[in-house]
């Protein structure tokens, strides 16, 4: 986090220590209730994007971007708008979003049309979307997992209060995002051991073999196929789903 955006954070808070924005501080609290209530990733991405517009001021989009390889993808976007941003990032290698993550700061354009930072992003973001003003936080929890960007068409849209306030959001916004993210890795594992275990537990039953063996089929059955043993488990406990297992038990080159 950068010294400006933690200064502005600290007079945020003064602020609402002197009680001037304490209906802002509770509204925090109920959005860190709301986004940890979310079923799952992808949900979690889309009802922060929604939350933002509602809650910063002068918001108009927004959307959040992650670098894959060299492209520039929207996993949450509340119209078509940041999506359609992110495309033209991706396709010029440039941008707010682009520098939110990689440069670990916050970066902000009040005047997009005036802007000299990204020559090859902005007459095209400036022609496409209409936007004007632009503010792109990173989401980082451990690590940095994408940025949050909010959009305007009207110029100087953000002020540092807005910045302050849009920080903060993006700090619970990427908690959230990883707390999901956990969540549902394991739910997946969960799934997993219990699929593994029927499937050894009909390999007993139907091959007359020990649980140790039977484990040991699957593995060698994953090595030789070079798929994930969870494939090969659900194969045999959804039979319609893939190889029998006297197929996979078949030496390779045979037919």
């Amino acid at each position: 986090m950068g010294r400006r955006a933690a200064w502005l954070i600290a007079a945020t808070v003064g602020e609402m220590a002197d009680g001037a924005d304490v209906e802002l501080a509770e509204e925090f609290g109920e959005i860190a209730r709301i986004l940890i209530a979310e079923a799952d990733p992808q949900s979690t991405l889309e009802r922060i994007v929604s939350l933002a517009v509602k809650t910063i001021e002068g918001c108009e989009h927004a959307g959040i971007s992650v670098i894959e390889g060299k492209r520039v993808t929207s996993p949450a976007s509340s119209d078509e708008v940041p999506a359609l941003v992110d495309r033209i990032q991706s396709e010029t290698g440039e941008g707010p979003c682009v520098d939110a993550i990689k440069e670990h700061q916050v970066f902000q354009t009040g005047r997009l049309s005036q802007e000299q930072r990204w020559p090859n992003f902005t007459p095209r973001a400036v022609a496409e979307s209409r936007i004007e003003s632009i503010l792109s936080l990173r989401l980082f929890a451990q690590e940095t997992m994408g940025a949050l960007n909010l959009y305007s068409t009207q110029p100087d849209a953000f002020d540092d209060r807005d910045v302050a306030v849009a920080t903060v959001f993006a700090a619970h916004a990427a908690v959230a995002w990883l707390t999901s993210q956990m969540i549902e890795n394991l739910k997946v594992g969960m799934v997993t051991r219990q699929l593994i275990g029927q499937a050894v537990g009909l390999l007993m039953v139907r091959q007359d073999m020990t649980e140790s063996d039977a484990l040991d089929v699957l593995r060698r059955a994953s090595q030789r196929l070079n798929v994930k043993l969870r494939q090969v488990a659900e194969s045999i406990v959804h039979p319609g789903s893939g190889q029998s297992i006297d197929e996979m038990e078949q030496p390779s080159g045979v037919e």
